[in-house]
């Protein structure tokens, strides 16, 4: 299924096309503790090296976060992650010709970071943790990420139970959009995550991939964060070629079914994936 015609999201002085093909948003994590490369960017300087070649390497967008939502993670005080991201956040935004967008749960964390120069909102909470954030978003007029989860970081892994994955998760965004647009967030800067990796089964994880399309009924940009997720490790093997190889295998199965937005580590073998996936769509 291809990309709907005229969408477009206004990152403040970006525009961003997603119409023509998926687009990418390099993962930038400023922690000591994230599941797959904590601590590597927790240095400034690396952090803010780091976001420069992933945006050389072809990201749309840099999505920066100083919280590990790994499962059973701890939650980190706001004052600490605002002292790892907004240094980051300011001085890529100095630097860079792509959105930067903030991934956090916190009102205040959003507020400065969009003060220093990010554009976008990335919330694993879809707006329902912090009360104050749909109006941080809604008065910054940034567009912003609705992400599904069952329960929290620290006890989303344990023992989830759907009756029906897809349409719960769908029902979901549904009523987090909804919520949103009553506390005046524009209709046309939400983009909505089902959560891969979650609060999910291997198997709940697979059945979102395989109907990603029927997303697109909720007339929103689809965003899908599937990079080097544990679900792949226990399919293919827990080592981390094995999640990268899976991570592009769900990246094409994503992007062959019209999500407009893909979440990622490595940038440069997902741009690959994608020229090879618009090759397919563009043949006749």
């Amino acid at each position: 299924m291809d990309q709907k015609p005229g969408i477009a999201l206004q990152c403040g002085p970006f525009r961003l096309n997603l119409a023509e093909r998926t687009l990418i948003m390099g993962i930038l994590n400023v922690t000591p503790d994230s599941f797959s490369d904590g601590g590597r960017f927790f240095d400034r300087e690396d952090a803010i090296a780091h976001g420069q070649a992933l945006a050389g390497a072809g990201a749309d967008i840099i999505d920066v976060g100083g919280e590990s939502t790994r499962p059973f993670s701890d939650s980190v005080p706001a004052e600490e992650e605002m002292r790892r991201v907004i240094p980051v956040v300011e001085a890529l935004a100095g630097r860079l010709t792509i959105p930067i967008s903030i991934d956090t749960q916190k009102a205040d964390v959003a507020r400065h970071a969009l003060s220093a120069g990010a554009t976008m909102v990335n919330d694993i909470r879809a707006l329902r943790l912090d009360t104050a954030m749909a109006s941080v978003v809604a008065a910054a007029g940034v567009p912003v990420i609705l992400m599904h989860m069952k329960g929290t970081p620290k006890d989303m892994q344990v023992h989830p139970h759907y009756d029906d994955v897809v349409e719960e998760v769908k029902g979901f965004l549904s009523g987090a959009v909804e919520d949103a647009q009553r506390a005046g967030v524009g209709r046309a800067n939400i983009i909505v995550d089902p959560g891969i990796g979650f609060g999910k089964t291997v198997m709940d994880n697979l059945l979102l991939i395989k109907h990603l399309s029927s997303f697109h009924a909720l007339g929103l940009p689809v965003l899908i964060g599937p990079s080097r997720k544990s679900f792949i490790g226990k399919i293919l093997g827990d080592g981390n070629e094995a999640r990268e190889v899976g991570t592009q295998a769900v990246v094409a199965a994503a992007a062959l079914q019209g999500v407009q937005i893909v979440r990622v580590h490595d940038v440069a073998r997902t741009k690959q994936t994608l020229q090879l996936v618009e090759a397919i769509k563009a043949a006749h």
